[in-house]
């Protein structure tokens, strides 16, 4: 049977993945992808409390999770295509747009 700590622990590890994927990572198309990995960790305990407790709001919070996931992917991949397009390279470190 798969109890609430399963869940919590599955999330948790998705959670450090993705924080491992974006701090040691330079692609940008990498680091957006780990921070889907983390806003999907959030929905999975989202989604494991409200079963846990029986009500909706949890529900709900990952419905507005996913909307703000789907806009950042939106945004960030805008942007991350200007940047190749006028660098050409996503590799963060030879990003320097916003340097002196």
């Amino acid at each position: 049977m798969v109890t609430l700590q399963h869940y919590l622990i599955l999330s948790a590890i998705l959670f450090a993945v993705g924080v491992m994927g974006v701090m040691f990572r330079r692609n940008l198309i990498v680091i957006l992808m780990s921070l889907e990995l983390m806003l999907n960790a959030v929905n999975l305990t989202f989604i494991a409390f409200s079963r846990y407790l029986g009500s909706i709001e949890g529900q709900i919070f990952a419905l507005f999770v996913m909307v703000v996931a789907a806009a950042e992917v939106a945004v960030g991949l805008a942007i991350a295509v200007a940047i190749f397009r006028l660098e050409g390279t996503v590799d963060v470190n030879d990003i320097d747009l916003m340097k002196w």
